[in-house]
């Protein structure tokens, strides 16, 4: 060859890389549809402001009043002559054992309007409404005195009337909740609420609620949507670090009075609703959500507030027949069948430090081995999931070994870093390749994991039900991680059997990592892109790669059609793939783009392949994911 070839040849392959791969298709077996799970946790942004179709913020009035005016945090008053105050009377409570209440969580909101003939009441600014859509309103509330009470929906400003409504409340011994539906008659994204009267009287409100009529159990219907879009098959639930703060049992309690739960061991959980959970969602809203997109359960007890006793109750409101206690509480909510919860985690992140609980393995062990008792008794049928500082020698063998003939699932987390500058090329470049990179941490703790849990010679399985890129919720998505989760999921398709990881969550879909939402919409990240287009392996038997050291590649099999999905993590040069199968092409996606920063998405386009007889290839410019599909001969 001569110098003016070479130097061609050499620049082609600075732009084009090639990988030899061959597709097993003999060895097609399957694995765990769980590999596909997802957490759905109630930190941050994916209830509050999330999920949750609630509008109005801090609506039960947790915390302390605003200084020197005695008005709820996220609220201001009405009135030049009125006097606001919180405390009591309550109509929020928890149902949990003595000193568990911590007194900013029960509130109420009173109004004393000292000049008849003024208005006086609370309203909350900064309402995104939609013109003709109808609003689901509730009130609940005491009156000292008969009040009509005026609910308006205005401009910031007030001067402006959407739509009202007028409540006549009488005096009564006991709170009255009255629920209304509102149309608005035109849109606005800086829209208020207001709640007020003019009677010299006072007005004590328990709690308010505003969200659309449209809602599926209190969820948000287009997150609903975008989440059923990425196909989990299993949700892991309410925890995550909040499960050490959620008490099921307020649950059972109409959703305006499920008293908020305060942040307890830190802040984080909920930075952006002062610190308090509203337990807007309960097990039955779960279920129902389980059910409309797809997805197992799995439940995670608050191993350092419930006995066994209360965690055995849950079990047994979930799958105990109506003729056990909480069996029939369940159907006299209206669910006469049991859900058959199967998938239970004996708490979460035991023996970081940052969670309530035992530090030591024997400690853990004897209070989960307690916890699992209880609930087998009740359900002899449940997979069990035992938490831990894994991967670790000495909790392996003091806790997940002790604990193996009730506890098969062992939980393993892990969060990839990743810089993340963007101002030159250079940097840009560093921080693209150090986050796809990361996935290898993954990797690498998986293998340690299995090798841990094989030294105590007995039969356990990796639950890796947390992973994701570390902070990925407090900064915007973009095609970087969307090409790490590519690379990531490629591995656990490709190794979960091998390295016996039957689940696998991703944390976490909602609001933080795969669907971004806002007042107005919805929308999947890069991420949920990705998720979307990987869940067309499901239910597909999985097929060994070979020359897949990468994890580029992952392909299943299903009724004769052979699913395969690429990913080209380079920086700046194309990627060539090309197998020698006997088959015809039948259609393709190509995920693209070549904007690397935040808030970055991928482009979709048909994917362009080389079909001959005995082989099919496609070449995948740089930063891209693509799937085919193609009919075996």
């Amino acid at each position: 060859m001569n110098k003016k070839l070479l130097l061609a040849a050499l620049a082609a392959f600075c732009i084009q890389v090639a990988q030899a791969q061959v597709i097993d298709v003999k060895s097609a077996r399957d694995y765990s549809p769980f590999v596909f799970g997802h957490n759905l946790e109630h930190t941050r942004a994916a209830v509050n402001g999330g999920l949750s179709a609630q509008m109005l913020r801090n609506r039960k009035f947790a915390g302390k009043p605003s200084r020197n005016e005695g008005v709820s945090s996220q609220w201001f008053g009405i009135g030049g002559k009125a006097f606001f105050s919180m405390g009591a009377p309550s109509y929020t409570k928890h149902i949990c054992l003595p000193g568990m209440n911590r007194g900013n969580e029960l509130n109420s909101q009173t109004v004393q309007n000292l000049a008849a003939g003024q208005a006086a009441g609370i309203g909350q600014k900064g309402l995104v409404l939609e013109g003709g859509k109808a609003y689901e309103i509730r009130t609940v509330t005491k009156v000292s005195v008969p009040v009509a009470l005026k609910v308006e929906l205005t401009d910031w400003s007030g001067g402006g009337s959407y739509a009202s409504h007028v409540l006549r409340l009488e005096p009564e011994a006991d709170w009255v909740v009255n629920a209304f539906d509102m149309v608005p008659s035109v849109s606005d994204d800086e829209a208020c609420i207001r709640f007020s009267f003019v009677e010299k009287a006072e007005v004590v409100f328990g709690a308010l609620s505003m969200m659309p009529k449209d809602n599926f159990h209190g969820m948000r219907s287009d997150v609903v949507a975008n989440l059923k879009a990425i196909g989990p098959r299993l949700l892991r639930w309410p925890g995550g670090n909040f499960a050490g703060e959620y008490r099921w049992k307020d649950g059972l309690l109409p959703v305006d009075q499920r008293g908020p739960l305060q942040a307890v061991t830190e802040i984080e959980t909920q930075p952006y609703s002062d610190g308090y959970d509203y337990h807007e969602i309960d097990t039955d809203d779960f279920i129902a959500l389980c059910r409309e997109v797809g997805a197992e359960p799995m439940m995670t007890i608050n191993l350092s507030w419930n006995t066994p006793e209360e965690s055995a109750q849950w079990v047994e409101y979930c799958n105990g027949s109506v003729d056990t206690e909480y069996g029939k509480i369940r159907a006299q909510r209206g669910h006469t069948e049991p859900y058959n919860v199967r998938y239970w985690s004996l708490g979460n992140e035991i023996g970081y430090g940052h969670m309530e609980g035992p530090d030591a393995p024997e400690e853990y062990a004897l209070m989960a081995g307690k916890q699992a008792d209880a609930m087998l008794a009740v359900s002899p049928g449940l997979e069990l999931c035992s938490s831990g500082p894994y991967p670790n020698d000495n909790w392996a063998a003091n806790s997940a070994a002790r604990l193996s003939d009730r506890v098969k699932y062992i939980s393993l987390h892990h969060y990839a870093g990743g810089s993340r500058h963007y101002t030159t090329q250079e940097a840009e470049r560093t921080s693209y390749e150090e986050v796809t990179g990361s996935y290898t941490g993954n990797i690498n703790l998986a293998r340690r994991m299995r090798e841990s849990l094989d030294a105590t010679g007995k039969d356990l399985h990796i639950s890796f039900d947390e992973w994701n890129q570390w902070y990925s919720w407090y900064r915007p998505s973009c095609v970087a991680d969307g090409i790490y989760s590519a690379t990531t999921m490629h591995f656990y398709l490709n190794e979960s059997n091998d390295l016996d990881i039957p689940i696998v969550c991703y944390f976490q879909p909602v609001g933080e990592g795969a669907i971004i939402i806002t007042p107005k919409g919805s929308r999947l990240t890069a991420n949920g892109q990705v998720f979307a287009m990987m869940k067309a392996h499901q239910d597909g038997r999985i097929c060994k790669v070979e020359g897949n050291e990468d994890y580029s590649t992952a392909a299943t099999l299903k009724d004769g059609i052979l699913t395969v999905t690429l990913v080209n993590s380079y920086y700046d040069k194309e990627r060539v793939f090309d197998f020698k199968l006997k088959g015809t092409f039948l259609e393709g996606t190509l995920l693209a783009s070549e904007d690397l920063t935040p808030d970055s998405y991928f482009t979709g386009y048909p994917l362009e392949v080389n079909a001959g007889k005995k082989s099919i290839g496609t070449t995948l410019p740089p930063h891209s994911v693509a799937i085919m599909r193609i009919k075996l001969k």
